[in-house]
């Protein structure tokens, strides 16, 4: 079964990066999946999490100098 995209709003989001309780439970309830919080001090999510991440192509600054959403992930994860 192919998941259907979900439109994120901006209630959705932490404004330090990722998604904030609120989006991950409305997430979860659109599309059936189990995101969970994030795991920065450790453990096979914060390895897979930031194997996968760091891999993905794109900025980590946009045109004005702030750090993309990318770049927040990472952070927040501690990669």
């Amino acid at each position: 079964m192919a998941k259907k995209g979900v439109s994120l709003r901006k209630e959705h989001k932490n404004v330090e990066g990722g998604l904030n309780a609120k989006g991950r439970a409305y997430y979860n309830a659109k599309t059936g999946s189990n995101l969970k919080a994030p795991q920065p001090e450790g453990g096979p999510r914060k390895k897979s999490f930031c194997a996968r991440m760091s891999g993905v192509k794109g900025p980590m600054k946009d045109e004005n100098g702030k750090p993309t959403r990318k770049a927040l992930a990472l952070k927040k994860w501690k990669c």
